[in-house]
């Protein structure tokens, strides 16, 4: 009876599991990489939904939608103190010669401050000032040329730098104005859309520094 001799394919079933080994490899990068495309995905998704939630929306006069960041309104602070305080002196200092208007433009600007503004407009009111604006037909108007504020320490202490022109029928007055005033936070609304109130309000300089005729 003759010998039976088995050959086994050593070589071929080595290559049939390196194959395998480098399948299951590309498998595993394949995973590897679909899972990091959809993790990044998903927090693509969620910082952009954060960012939407960070958006405000505010209606201008029922006309156009203006957009504002939450995240950059601690950053917009300085420039809401400072137009808060230029927006005071606007309405205190601007004035025409009706007793309408002028009643408006003061209760505007008082809602902006402190007791310390209205100590001057009491103080205007009880010297004629206005009076005298009514009768001879005078105009007020103020520029404001800076306001310099100190975020340093809080309350944030502000000083006004600016010019009073002082409109008559025969000349027109210019005169230096110089005030000082601190800043506290307060709650926003629709009469104090910056959210700040001024107190310790002072005028430091008001006097004349040319007058030409019209």
């Amino acid at each position: 009876m003759g010998q039976v001799t088995l050959y086994f394919p050593f070589k071929s079933l080595t290559n049939i599991e390196s194959s395998f080994r480098r399948i299951r490899l590309m498998l595993a990068v394949f995973t590897g990489c679909c899972a990091l495309v959809t993790g990044y995905a998903l927090w693509s998704s969620y910082r952009f939904a954060e960012r939407q939630r960070e958006k405000i929306y505010v209606l201008d006069g029922g006309k156009s939608l203006m957009m504002a960041l939450s995240q950059d309104l601690s950053q917009n602070r300085p420039a809401e103190a400072r137009e808060h305080v230029r927006r005071f002196h606007e309405l205190f200092f601007s004035l025409s010669p009706q007793k309408d208007a002028i009643g408006h433009n003061i209760n505007r600007a008082l809602q902006l401050a402190d007791k310390s503004a209205y100590h001057y407009y009491v103080d205007f009111a009880e010297k004629g000032y206005y009076n005298r604006l009514i009768s001879g037909n005078i105009n007020q108007v103020v520029h404001v040329d800076s306001v310099v504020c100190d975020f340093a320490v809080y309350p944030y202490k502000a000083t006004t730098y600016a010019r009073q022109m002082i409109i008559r029928e025969s000349n027109v007055t210019e005169r230096s104005l110089v005030t000082s005033c601190s800043l506290q936070n307060t709650g926003r609304s629709d009469d104090n859309p910056n959210g700040f109130i001024i107190e310790q309000f002072t005028i430091l300089e008001n006097k004349d520094i040319r007058s030409a005729e019209r």
